[in-house]
């Protein structure tokens, strides 16, 4: 482990401004959602898993909630869950056209 690194990046973290700060935690988040091809049918899903965030976002609007979906995946965080939520937000249309076709194959 290279401690001297982890040490600079949290200097440069400290000095970054308000707005930096928030731009820099977006990006975080975004990296949290994945989407490789061959992994999960492309869709996006929750970083380094194959939970894709249709399956939670579909799960959630059913009517579990949050405490519930993490008993059901384990490897899952509130964090990963704040996430997905966010992805949703900003891509409603991929993810509902993803929940219909799902549901019409049913």
């Amino acid at each position: 482990m290279n401690i001297q690194l982890v040490d600079s990046l949290i200097q440069v973290i400290e000095s970054l401004t308000p707005e930096e700060s928030l731009l820099f935690q977006e990006k975080l988040s975004a990296r949290a959602i994945q989407s490789t091809p061959g992994v999960c049918g492309g869709n996006a899903r929750i970083r380094n898993t194959r939970i894709p965030v249709w399956t939670l976002v579909s799960l959630h609007q059913q009517g579990a909630d949050e405490a519930e979906l993490l008993r059901n995946y384990p490897g899952l965080s509130d964090r990963d869950l704040e996430n997905a939520w966010r992805y949703y937000d900003r891509h409603r249309e991929e993810i509902d056209r993803i929940i219909v076709s799902h549901q019409a194959d049913d």
